[in-house]
């Protein structure tokens, strides 16, 4: 015959095992979830601040990369100031040239340049008779000769104070001779300053 006090103390027995080992599961799950917990929030904080240190050197790159873009700006806007100051000085410097272009080669070592600017001033500008006493100097550029070129070189001469008036009368006349042969006559300026007022022109044209 069974023993139904023995169950019972063998029932109560068990649950208390069970109960035991059922919290040893939970304490070491709990243990275990804890830990869990404190690694992930370590690594978050890790990556965190890894993150932080990135942000703050992308940002230092940028400041730094507009420190050099604003200074290079700076640079190129004082060299363009620079070449627009020593192209206006060279202006400045050449405003009484004048350029005669179409004298054939070997006439100035008969001549000199002067006295062939003797011969087109009288023929082309017979009202300007003081022309010839303001010439200062006159010569061939470039000064050697190259046998290549196909072109002969220009003739310039520094006239002072009548230069406008030559080049008025040279627009309204249109054609300028020497010994019956066309020439040109130009201003003597820089090739930027040149390419500048060819553009302005081609914008009036419109």
């Amino acid at each position: 015959m069974v023993d139904m006090k023995e169950l019972s103390m063998n029932r109560d027995s068990n649950m208390v095992y069970f109960r035991k080992v059922l919290e040893n599961i939970r304490r070491r799950n709990k243990e275990k979830l804890e830990n869990l917990l404190a690694e992930t929030q370590t690594e978050l904080k890790a990556l965190k601040n890894r993150m932080d240190n990135a942000e703050e050197q992308i940002n230092d790159l940028e400041e730094r990369l507009m420190e050099i873009t604003q200074s290079g700006q700076q640079r190129e806007n004082q060299m363009k100031k620079h070449e627009s100051n020593m192209r206006d000085l060279w202006d400045t410097i050449k405003q009484a040239n004048l350029h005669i272009i179409g004298i054939p080669e070997g006439e100035e070592k008969e001549k000199g340049v002067e006295n062939i600017c003797e011969e087109i001033m009288p023929e082309n500008f017979s009202n300007l008779k003081e022309t010839v006493t303001k010439i200062q100097e006159s010569q061939r550029a470039p000064n050697k000769l190259n046998p290549k070129r196909p072109t002969a070189r220009q003739g310039i001469i520094k006239i002072v104070k009548v230069k406008e008036k030559i080049q008025k009368v040279t627009r309204e006349k249109q054609s300028i001779n020497y010994k019956g042969t066309p020439i040109r006559l130009s201003s003597d300026f820089s090739k930027e300053t040149l390419q500048a007022r060819r553009e302005w022109q081609d914008i009036f044209k419109f």
